[in-house]
């Protein structure tokens, strides 16, 4: 059946904070020039704000130069940090230690970034942009040349069979001038992009954590408004990266989060069952006794920082915020440098389509290369890959590299690719996780639950293996199937239907929350995540 097509001048895929500060740039300069321009931003969640996830303190800087007048309105905003607080865990204690100067949150704000994207939403909406909610972008659009000139969102109504079901409807084509890619961390599109321009050719392979976070509703008398902890150390042993967060909101809410890098070696470690034993410490529990776990979801994110940069511009098409990868990992902050490339994406593509109509933006590039977004990113290179000698070496030469270098060492450490670090499972010591007490510490398919994820049942798998052979072959033999403890929704299990058969991968696609760390993570690189049909996948609330 023949898709029906529409002709914009942009369109944005995903309405995370990066897609929606370019669409609302690029709404600005039409109205300040007078100037008429079709922007089309599409969002695979059901909503807006469904599919988001992030800790999350909000540094304003860019919002303030996007909407210098944002405090004056209704806006979600509405705990401003007072506090920090740094601990070391170890098993049965903590001490705090000195809050390093890139985690100091005075001027910033504790908040559901999902809530602050549906309001970013609604300032998009009154500013002329067309938001289509609950539609995948599943295919990039190229003319005879090569040229990005859109996207076509995802078929709806094929069985799982991959043939079409009465309720078939064909894709919709959005042609455009130019495409701005802002899928987030490890999108499937920018994936594709990457291969069909190498536009990584030239940069380091891109680093990524698993972040697990809930939302709990607390005992008022443990509730501090404002008040931001974070912690190392305990559980993870001192060669796995990775460190939590407690954040304090309004209306006695609590978020509380646990953050591994995906660089990790052991293959028996389940950065889920990491996150309930946390829960568990002496120093933890107590703020979640008598309170109640009200949401539940996980993402996964880019650490890779400034040498993991890639291209960022190809014929027709930009990549912004997360899918390039902008968070500044000792900050623990992505969410200003998001908006700040998609406001200087929107400020080229806008002067391309008034003036010289070139195909590459690159004015992008050069001009993100002179923002603060740039120097940000580069002072704090170092930091990161410093972990890979070790909790204790990485805390030494990140001390040496903020005071006494200042960002500054004439030299830049290299990253690698995260799937290369794990070990075979015989090399490495077993992990034997607590159960769940159904109190602070809970099971993966309760967690999967309460973050209200839903795919339509008949359609085809989205979790899609290269070869069917390899979950069996090498992951199980060589890596005791490591899918099973590093997806944090119970998707993949190992089952034996009978023992003539022997064992088989299962794919539970209806328990995804689009973390996209079975992407990542794979020893093989042999899971490869594709949308499903739009608007399926977690509906966060408050996240």
């Amino acid at each position: 059946m023949e898709r029906e097509a529409m002709d914009v001048d942009v369109v944005i895929v995903g309405a995370g904070p990066s897609g929606l500060s370019a669409a609302i740039r690029l709404a600005q300069l039409a109205m300040e020039n007078d100037a008429e321009l079709t922007i089309c931003l599409l969002e695979k969640g059901s909503e807006v704000g469904a599919h988001i996830l992030s800790g999350a303190v909000l540094e304003t800087r860019a919002l303030d130069e996007l909407l210098p007048d944002w405090r004056e309105g209704e806006h979600p905003l509405k705990t401003e940090a007072v506090d920090d607080q740094f601990l070391f865990l170890t098993k049965s204690g903590s001490f705090r230690m000195p809050t390093p100067p890139q985690m100091h949150n005075k001027g910033n704000f504790i908040v559901s970034l999902g809530n602050v994207c549906r309001w970013l939403k609604e300032q998009a909406e009154e500013l002329g942009v067309q938001v289509f909610e609950g539609f995948a972008a599943a295919e990039i659009l190229y003319d005879e040349e090569g040229t990005v000139v859109g996207v076509a969102t995802g078929d709806m109504g094929i069985g799982e069979d991959g043939e079409p079901k009465d309720s078939f409807t064909p894709g919709y084509e959005l042609r455009a001038k130019y495409t701005l890619f802002a899928e987030g961390c490890r999108g499937s599109l920018t994936k594709g992009l990457f291969e069909k321009f190498d536009m990584r050719n030239s940069a380091d392979p891109q680093s990524y954590a698993i972040g697990i976070k809930e939302l709990w509703e607390i005992d008022p008398e443990n509730h501090q408004p404002g008040r931001i902890v974070h912690t190392i150390g305990w559980p993870l042993d001192t060669r796995t990266y990775g460190g939590s967060f407690l954040y304090h909101l309004e209306d006695n809410q609590v978020a509380v989060g646990f953050v591994t890098g995906l660089d990790y070696q052991n293959p028996h470690l389940s950065p889920f069952d990491e996150f309930q034993r946390f829960k568990t410490h002496p120093a933890i529990r107590p703020t979640f006794e008598g309170g109640r776990r009200v949401a539940y979801g996980a993402r996964a994110l880019n650490e890779g920082g400034f040498q993991s940069i890639p291209e960022l511009t190809c014929p027709g098409g930009a990549i912004i915020g997360c899918a390039a990868g902008f968070l500044n990992v000792p900050k623990i902050k992505g969410s200003h440098n998001a908006m700040k490339t998609g406001m200087i994406a929107a400020e080229a593509a806008f002067a391309a389509l008034n003036g010289s109509g070139e195909k590459i933006l690159a004015e992008y590039p050069a001009a993100l290369k002179k923002s603060w977004v740039w120097d940000e990113l580069y002072r704090v290179r170092n930091i990161r890959p410093s972990f890979r000698w070790g909790l204790w070496a990485g805390l030494v030469y990140s001390a040496i590299d903020t005071f006494l270098f200042r960002g500054k060492a004439p030299w830049t450490f290299k990253q690698h690719a995260d799937h290369t670090n794990l070990r075979p499972a015989d090399e490495m010591p077993k992990i034997e996780y607590p159960k769940p007490d159904g109190e602070v510490s809970f099971d993966r398919l309760s967690s999967v639950y309460i973050s209200n994820t839903n795919h339509e049942e008949d359609q085809p798998v989205h979790l899609t293996l290269k070869d069917s052979e390899v979950p069996i072959s090498i992951n199980l033999d060589m890596y005791d199937a490591p899918e099973q403890r590093y997806c944090p929704a119970g998707v993949y299990e190992i089952v034996e239907d009978d023992a003539d058969s022997g064992p088989r991968l299962q794919i539970n696609a209806q328990n995804c929350v689009h973390c996209k760390t079975c992407d990542i993570k794979d020893p093989t690189q042999n899971i490869n995540w594709v949308v499903p049909e739009g608007g399926g996948g977690p509906n966060y609330p408050n996240m």
